[in-house]
């Protein structure tokens, strides 16, 4: 069974039946990562979502897969080393939503990047992160600097040091993780709520009552251990819970930019610091466009919906200014943007970019496993921890042996590529392939860059859909209707936001096509016309929050 918004029925009465090994809440990429760790090991998985997959911190990220830089200048040297190895590890798995991005590091005199320290700092992350001998860092003169990105400002400049970091789509890698625990046999639902825990005679948790989001029904999942993986939703979910320790999450906050290249000519990444408080900012080129971010404050306003501020905007602006001084961009320039929230550990006294994003597991008195902290490089190696601990649970309380954990090895749906040394090629192959469903190379090359090894299922639909006539292109429709019967999307914004990236790198496309869109979703799904008003007025309010700064304190008043 795939992952289609059709099938949703039939998923809700086989979570009413069936008795799992394991529900787990939350359907971010950690959630996701439990899910096709604990499925491959041969548990019986369910999973719920209470928004759209990935609609929390997994679509709100930086959108790297990195090897954490940053952490050795706090000495975090075992936090380097791991998330490294996993950056590798999710590369290899999926190539067709991660790229190696050559990212330059500009050094000006009075910086807190000197030309000798950044030079041992970057041999020393190649050597802990285990980067790949073509990948290792070189240390670059001043006109080197400049040939790479002539925007960089040129006054003080002393050169630059070039490493990789690796590019991904946060929320593409979420949902091709979560298709392949599907694949493996885990019950994944979106758009659905835990409310309560329940409880067996002896106090310990044995599932959840859920709630559709869509519709207001409830019913009971059961399930021998409860997984509580929801991110920044941690404590309240723990909250429903009698076991409770006092440990507990400092959020975070972080804010990024998107401006168009025509405006912002940017040729490569660039990670540089602010001039006032010396924090590091990354500014990346993708699909035509520059984006740029982040911002680290605290923050303790609606977990659902972060909004980027006109102050988190001009922080960036300013930032931009600073570092590329012939740009001159102003707030009327940005595109897009978006605010996402870091689910941090609370560490008493630390100013928000201090705080470590390690990641830890607590067990509650009633069985309640929950996961909190942690950052998406290691999404992988986080799920094999609580898996670890649940598998052990399972043997002592029920004396069920599984396997051990083999995801290292596992590719996520669409990594079926040869490998990431055969992405390449396996791309021109599929271009060449296209020809037969009449598809033209420029939307074949998309689909096999984007869908990977699903990219077939694309080229399927496209070529019965060259005749429709919706008003909307090609490319589009197909991925709607892809998305619809593969990615259990239900709502518009699901597509727009999570599913493409539309709202963030192509604004111009949703606001060209969200009628028709809207339109087509209506003709597959059957809304209600309550459904298709709020959805429509949810899309419009999304548009809105991208394009504007909003006026949302840090703390609810």
């Amino acid at each position: 069974m795939s992952l289609s918004t059709l099938k949703r029925e039939q998923v809700k009465t086989r979570l009413r039946d069936e008795e799992y090994d394991v529900v787990i809440i939350g359907g971010g990429i950690t959630g996701a990562g439990i899910a096709l760790d604990a499925s491959q090991r041969g548990m019986k998985v369910a999973l719920v979502e209470m928004q759209d997959f990935a609609q929390g911190t997994s679509s709100r990220s930086t959108k790297l897969v990195h090897g954490g830089l940053r952490y050795l200048k706090q000495f975090q040297i075992g936090v380097v080393a791991e998330t490294g190895r996993e950056r590798a590890i999710v590369y290899e798995n999926g190539p067709h939503v991660t790229t190696p991005e050559r990212m330059l590091l500009p050094m000006h005199k009075g910086s807190s990047l000197g030309k000798f320290s950044t030079s041992i700092g970057l041999t020393l992350y190649d050597f802990l992160a285990g980067v790949k001998k073509e990948e290792r860092k070189n240390m670059l003169s001043k006109k080197e600097t400049v040939e790479r990105e002539p925007l960089i400002k040129r006054d003080k400049l002393k050169g630059g040091g070039a490493y990789v970091e690796y590019r991904t789509d946060d929320a593409r890698l979420t949902i091709e993780v979560m298709k392949r625990a599907e694949e493996k046999g885990a019950t994944v639902i979106n758009h659905t709520k835990s409310i309560h825990f329940t409880y067996d005679s002896n106090e310990k948790v044995n599932g959840i009552q859920a709630q559709d989001m869509l519709t207001g029904e409830t019913y009971d999942i059961r399930a021998k251990k409860v997984i509580n993986a929801s991110g920044p939703w941690v404590d309240e979910v723990r909250s429903g819970d009698y076991a409770r320790n006092n440990k507990q999450l400092r959020l975070t906050k972080g804010v990024h930019i998107v401006i168009d290249q025509s405006r912002f000519p940017l040729r490569q990444a660039v990670y540089f610091d602010t001039e006032n408080d010396g924090r590091m900012i990354f500014a990346i080129p993708r699909e035509g466009k520059a984006y740029v971010g982040t911002t680290d404050t605290f923050y303790d306003n609606d977990k659902s919906s972060p909004l980027a501020t006109p102050e988190d905007r001009q922080y960036l602006i300013d930032a931009i200014n600073y570092m590329f001084p012939d740009v001159d961009v102003s707030d009327s320039d940005i595109e897009s943007s978006w605010a996402g929230v870091r689910p941090l550990i609370l560490e008493e006294g630390k100013d928000p970019s201090e705080i470590s994003r390690k990641d830890e597991v607590w067990e509650g008195k009633s069985g309640l496993l929950t996961i909190a902290g942690g950052k998406l490089t290691g999404y992988r190696h986080m799920a094999k921890e609580i898996v670890d601990l649940l598998s052990k649970r399972l043997k002592q309380e029920y004396k069920m042996k599984f396997k051990k954990c083999e995801t290292k090895h596992i590719t996520i749906s669409g990594g079926d590529v040869g490998g990431s040394d055969n992405f390449e090629n396996f791309i021109e192959r599929k271009v060449e392939d296209a020809k037969a469903y009449q598809i033209d190379d420029k939307v074949a090359r998309h689909f096999a860059t984007k869908y990977g090894s699903n990219a077939e299922d694309l080229f399927e639909i496209a070529q019965t859909a060259q005749y429709q006539e919706t008003g909307l292109p090609l490319d589009i429709y197909t991925e709607l209707v892809y998305s619809i019967q593969n990615e259990m999307v239900y709502k518009p914004t699901d597509f727009l936001i999570r599913r493409t990236g539309k709202l963030y790198f192509k604004i111009d496309d949703v606001l060209n096509y969200k009628d028709k869109i809207v339109e087509v979703m209506d003709g597959l799904l059957d809304y209600t016309t309550a459904e298709k008003d709020a959805f429509k007025a949810e899309l419009d309010e999304a548009i809105d929050e991208a394009q504007t700064g909003n006026n949302q304190p840090p703390v609810k008043e």
